[in-house]
């Protein structure tokens, strides 16, 4: 008896660890895309062409699986069907399904600014707006999840980002163009953390599984790309046409990076909830884009210890925020 009544919470916490780990992944991909995103951007002179190529071509992956795969089409429907339905009192609503906005925004700012600040400034600067803002998204319930309490070791764990993005972007206070370009992406971590509520209750809605997530990924991209066609039309019209296109091919799976990473997270949120998903996010990000930035630098600033130590810093932000929240059930559906 005393067996069966362990196993549940065992199997709890290994669902949510696993989970924990999915993120961790997710990050590491949100880094590399980072990376080739703003060298795209950079070569074409341009970040907003790049960010459509890179959305574009994820939407194009997404769009094939849906014509092959029938159980992702009938996920589609589903949402359709859900949003139509007039006795839809408490279920999803049109404006849920528009995350692509969001991802839209992160993956311009990527473009436009990777190649100046670096990747692991940019990731900095996006843990402090993602931790902050998932504490928020949490507590008002827009993921599937439902509404999160804050706790200390929560609120402890975003005042402990906010801190790692300023100590990060120190040596930049006497440069206001640097600062004020890591304010961007600080803003790409807002809008992160929204698009991972709202796309998690996307693919509630559509189906329990890969297909739900997959699903959530195809109306996602479907909205940003149609964003930055209109971003893109105004730009082309105020700037003229960018750079030719480089023919390295790694300049090119920024798309790829970006359906994996936001179909995985599509599926983790409803296991974890946003504020884990994004602090095991963030711990990716943080590693991958400090190696990315020693090993494949995307700017021509070296590496200085206060990013080193806001790096550093934000994992520890992670550790103090998403360990209790292993300990917990799951949420209910």
């Amino acid at each position: 008896m005393t067996a069966t009544a362990v196993r549940p919470e065992t199997s709890v916490r290994r669902q949510q660890l696993i989970g924990l780990t999915a993120a961790f992944g997710i990050g590491m991909l949100v880094a590399i895309q980072s990376r080739v995103n703003g060298g795209l951007g950079e070569i074409l002179g341009d970040g907003i062409p790049a960010a459509l190529i890179s959305f574009g071509s994820g939407f194009v992956i997404l769009m094939i699986a849906a014509a092959l795969v029938p159980r992702i089409r009938g996920s589609l429907s589903r949402v359709w069907r859900t949003i139509r339905d007039p006795r839809n009192t408490g279920g999803l609503r049109w404006w849920q399904c528009i995350g692509g906005l969001c991802g839209a925004w992160l993956v311009a700012v990527q473009s436009i600014t990777v190649h100046i600040i670096g990747v692991a400034v940019f990731t900095v600067a996006v843990v402090a707006g993602q931790a902050v803002s998932s504490l928020v998204v949490d507590r008002l319930g827009f993921g599937p999840a439902g509404p999160q309490d804050f706790t200390t070791l929560r609120i402890v764990g975003a005042a402990v980002a906010l801190a790692a993005v300023v100590l990060a972007v120190s040596d930049q206070l006497a440069h206001p163009n640097g600062l004020l370009l890591a304010t961007l992406p600080a803003l790409g971590g807002v809008a992160t953390a929204v698009q991972q509520a709202i796309n998690g209750r996307v693919a509630r809605t559509a189906a329990d599984g890969p297909y739900g997530a997959v699903a959530a990924g195809v109306i996602n991209f479907g909205v940003g790309v149609s964003a930055l066609l209109v971003v893109f039309v105004v730009d082309l019209a105020a700037r003229g046409l960018p750079n030719h296109l480089p023919s390295n091919p790694w300049l090119y799976i920024g798309g790829a990076c970006g359906v994996i990473f936001i179909s995985s997270a599509a599926a983790v949120v409803r296991v974890v909830g946003v504020f884990v998903l994004g602090l095991g996010t963030i711990a990716g990000q943080l590693i991958a884009s400090l190696v990315i930035d020693l090993v494949i630098p995307a700017s021509d600033k070296a590496i200085t210890l206060p990013v080193v130590a806001g790096t550093l810093l934000a994992l520890i932000a992670v550790v103090v925020a998403a360990v209790p929240n292993l300990r917990r059930t799951a949420p209910t559906h």
